[in-house]
C-alpha cells in the first residue's frame, strides 16, 4: 500500500467518525445539550473535540514530516531555508539587544510584569514593525521591477 492509499482510508475512518458523532450531536438536540454543558457533562461533544484534535495533530505531523524530507531533498532549499532561519534570528537578537528596553510594570490584576517580560513584548513588537516594513519593501520593489521590465 502506498502513502496516497492509506491517507485516503484514515481521511475516510476520521470522516465517518466525525458524521456519526455529528448525527448524535443533532439527535441529542440543542436543550439537551446546554442543560448537560451547565452541569459540567460534555461527553456528547467531546468525540467531536477528540476528533479534531486527531486531525488537527495527523496535519500538523504530516506537514513536518514532507517539508523536512523536502528539504533534505534538496539542498538548495536547505541552503536557503538556513539562510533566511538565520536572517531571522538575527533580527530577532537586534531588536532584544539593541532596540527594546525593559521596565516593571504594574498590569491590571495587580501583578508586576518583569524587566525581561517588558523587554521581550518590546523586541517583538520592533520584530513585528521590522517584519511589516521588509515585507512591504519587497512588494514594493517587486511592483517597482516588473513595471520597469514591461
Amino acid at each position: 500500500m502506498n502513502l496516497h492509499k492509506i491517507l485516503k482510508i484514515l481521511a475516510g475512518l476520521l470522516g465517518i467518525a466525525g458524521i456519526v458523532a455529528l448525527i448524535s450531536l443533532i439527535a441529542t438536540g440543542d436543550d439537551t445539550i446546554k442543560a448537560d454543558a451547565l452541569a459540567g457533562d460534555t461527553a456528547i461533544i467531546d468525540p467531536i473535540a477528540y476528533i479534531a484534535y486527531i486531525v488537527m495533530l495527523l496535519v500538523i505531523g504530516l506537514v513536518v514530516v514532507f517539508v523536512l524530507k523536502n528539504l533534505f531533498t534538496n539542498t538548495a532549499t536547505l541552503k536557503n531555508t538556513l539562510i533566511s532561519l538565520g536572517a531571522f534570528v538575527l533580527l530577532a537578537l537586534i531588536c532584544y539587544f539593541a532596540f527594546a528596553n525593559g521596565v516593571e510594570t504594574p498590569l491590571s490584576d495587580g501583578e508586576m510584569l518583569s524587566e525581561n517580560g517588558s523587554k521581550l513584548i518590546g523586541a517583538g513588537l520592533y520584530m513585528f514593525y521590522f517584519l511589516v516594513l521588509i515585507a512591504g519593501g519587497a512588494m514594493l520593489f517587486s511592483g517597482v521591477k516588473k513595471m520597469i521590465n514591461r
